[in-house]
């Protein structure tokens, strides 16, 4: 039975394919089966997974970070994600604890799979362009995985015209950080949008589960934004359901999602529990800042094959430039992520909390947030980094000077700011 099964891919980095033969090796002598699906963008193993009903999978990537990184990007059966709460930390302890000279039953097996078809025709579910449209896209691929999957899911589909910059990825070296959150990282993509009179642009991170977009005059589209915007056309599609996304974002996702009928339903940062909200409400779409945008007929998973494939299909049958879409959604003021070194940060939320506990409605699902939204056009939240002293900031505001008075007040609490 596939049960016993891992599903096992790796990335383009020069590293990864090493990795991968050491995790097979050790998966073989735990007695597991390895299926090797390949070079593969991630989002391909959550399909995998699925597909074939293992027990899990793992990809091998250092996703958007420099070349020299590498590591492992773990589910579980029904690609599950795998957190620290969830199953990283009991990886460690038996790690630490595991005698490499005990080389186990060595009883497992692999076998190589070609799925590509199979994830072609999934992600092709979610693309509908309109007969006669044609569409002009620029696809950036970070000289990461986009390059592969890019060419092998959308090359010959009739009204999609794909203008190619940086898909090589022979070498697993990069030409600009394979981080598309990054704005210096979008410079030529938006430089060859704008050239090419493209209709809008996509860049994709290292191993392609995340993506920004930019518009057709260059600029770049908000993945807040444009979760709303994909949102309002899922709930004309399948009717009143719950839409996730993360709490970072702007009021005017929650604005859009009840004005289309949608329940919305903030959730913390981060894809675990993206994901588990996602499935526990059986809620049609979610989308989160950093670029993953998750489905529920992707087992609901994330991934950037669906989300570009969706993208097109909302963007060809508006009929509308990009621009135009976004412009009422973007109606309020971002300070965007602001990071403070901050040595005590528990204390830095607690001062928050005192300071505007009285006249704001306060939570703490990620952080703190304080929302003072209804009655002074303003709301922020404030969270911890997990690994480092520092505490980052999201404000957003009804206009540029309330934006600005608040940042500077609400600043002088959280520390030192760390210059972008």
């Amino acid at each position: 039975p596939m049960m016993k099964n891992v599903v096992v891919g790796r990335d383009m980095r020069k590293t990864s394919p090493g990795l991968k033969d050491a995790l097979c090796e050790g998966i073989i002598d735990a007695g597991g089966g390895v299926i090797d699906i390949g070079m593969v963008d991630t989002p391909f193993t959550y399909f995998a997974v699925n597909h074939l009903d293992c027990a899990g999978a793992v990809q091998t990537t250092a996703s958007h970070n420099p070349p020299q990184y590498n590591g492992f990007k773990i589910s579980k059966r029904k690609a599950k994600p795998v957190g620290e709460a969830t199953g990283l930390a009991d990886i460690r302890k038996i790690a630490a604890t595991v005698d490499v000279r005990d080389r186990g039953s060595k009883t497992g097996h692999i076998e190589q799979r070609d799925l590509w078809n199979s994830y072609l025709e999934h992600v092709h579910g979610f693309l509908e362009l309109p007969t006669g449209k044609n569409l002009k896209v620029t696809i950036d691929a970070s000289n990461a995985m986009a390059g592969t999957m890019v060419p092998k899911v959308f090359g010959d589909v009739e009204g999609l015209e794909i203008d190619e910059l940086y898909f090589d990825n022979s070498s697993g070296e990069f030409t600009h950080e394979p981080n598309p959150l990054v704005e210096a990282n979008l410079v030529d993509l938006k430089n060859r949008v704008r050239e090419n009179g493209s209709d809008f642009g996509i860049c994709f991170d290292g191993d392609a589960d995340r993506l920004v977009v930019v518009d057709e005059l260059g600029e770049t589209v908000g993945c807040d934004h444009l979760t709303a915007f994909l949102a309002s056309w899922f709930l004309k599609r399948e009717g009143a359901s719950t839409i996730v996304y993360d709490l970072r974002s702007s009021k005017a996702v929650e604005e859009e999602i009840k004005a289309a009928g949608g329940t919305p339903l903030r959730s913390r940062v981060g894809h675990v529990f993206m994901k588990q909200a996602l499935s526990e409400t059986g809620g049609v779409f979610g989308g989160e800042l950093s670029g993953h945008f998750y489905f529920r007929d992707n087992f609901f998973a994330d991934s950037g094959a669906i989300a570009l494939a969706t993208v097109a299909t909302a963007i060809a049958e508006s009929g509308e430039p990009v621009s135009e879409l976004i412009k009422p959604i973007a109606r309020y003021t971002q300070s965007g992520e602001i990071n403070f070194e901050n040595e005590e940060k528990d204390l830095a939320l607690e001062e928050l909390e005192e300071t505007y506990g009285e006249r704001a409605d306060v939570d703490d699902l990620d952080g703190i947030t304080v929302d003072c939204f209804d009655s002074e056009g303003w709301w922020a939240n404030v969270r911890k980094s997990n690994t480092e002293p520092l505490l980052r900031l999201n404000l957003e505001a009804k206009d540029e000077a309330l934006k600005d008075k608040m940042v500077d007040e609400i600043s002088v609490m959280l520390g030192t700011r760390v210059a972008h």
